[in-house]
């Protein structure tokens, strides 16, 4: 099977309501999708994601119910629920220091090269001083600080749990379209919904209370009666501006 290119896969890929009850889907290729979502853009490479890949009935079952019965989950195939893992972010910045020990090489930290402290100390002191939280209370703190700095000079400014929120769920979106044009690719349809009991879907996958669910993924083929419209977009003048 020829794969589509990056165009091909973006025109051909579209949010299908419907699967085909008599197409089955590899879970291996499946998985190689997953394999490409992890490759996506993440910022300060935390990774803060997770990716749950569903194919028993049973479960497939307690998800439609969860994901209120729409029929692009109680036709699904699969499913890949897209996780946001803001919780995560100590493990995985310990995860960055021990690689780039790791890429740097047996030699003491007196030996660094300034680019290589400067890339250590990112992730154990700036990363912690960023989102280290209490009752709130610190991020608000940190807004202030850096507004301030800020009337002087360029600074960021996404420092509070909301924003944080937003970085590890746009993060997650990147991903996730990684993942639904590699299935368009080798011609696997998904449909990306937002419409869930998300707290309920949480406790059909026993995710932790700091798990955030992103999307959930319904996968298949696409019924001829899958899509329900032609597809619109607004006008690109509407949302294209070149300064």
């Amino acid at each position: 099977m020829q794969e589509k290119t990056v165009t091909e896969a973006i025109t051909y890929r579209r949010s299908v309501r419907v699967f085909r009850a008599d197409a089955e889907i590899d879970t291996d290729l499946v998985r190689q999708c997953i394999e490409n979502a992890v490759l996506a853009p993440t910022s300060s490479n935390l990774q803060l994601w997770q990716f749950i890949h569903i194919i028993d009935k049973a479960t497939l079952e307690r998800m439609t119910e969860a994901c209120l019965g729409q029929n692009a989950a109680r036709t699904a195939k699969q499913l890949v629920v897209v996780v946001a893992r803001r919780d995560l972010w100590r493990k995985r910045a310990k995860a960055n220091i021990a690689f780039l020990r790791s890429a740097i090489g047996d030699k003491p930290e007196s030996e660094y090269s300034k680019r290589e402290k400067f890339a250590i100390n990112y992730y154990r002191k700036l990363i912690p001083t960023i989102y280290t939280e209490f009752l709130g209370l610190l991020g608000w703190s940190r807004y202030a600080l850096f507004n301030i700095i800020g009337v002087m000079n360029p600074t960021y400014r996404q420092v509070r749990k909301s924003d944080l929120r937003i970085v590890a769920h746009k993060s997650a979106g990147l991903a996730a379209q990684n993942f639904m044009l590699s299935m368009a690719a080798i011609g696997y349809d998904t449909c990306p919904m937002e419409g869930s009991d998300t707290l309920r879907v949480k406790r059909i996958l026993g995710l932790p209370r700091g798990a955030e669910i992103n999307m959930v993924i319904g996968c298949g083929i696409r019924d001829a009666k899958g899509i329900y419209a032609e597809r619109f977009r607004v006008p690109l003048h509407e949302v294209y501006q070149q300064v």
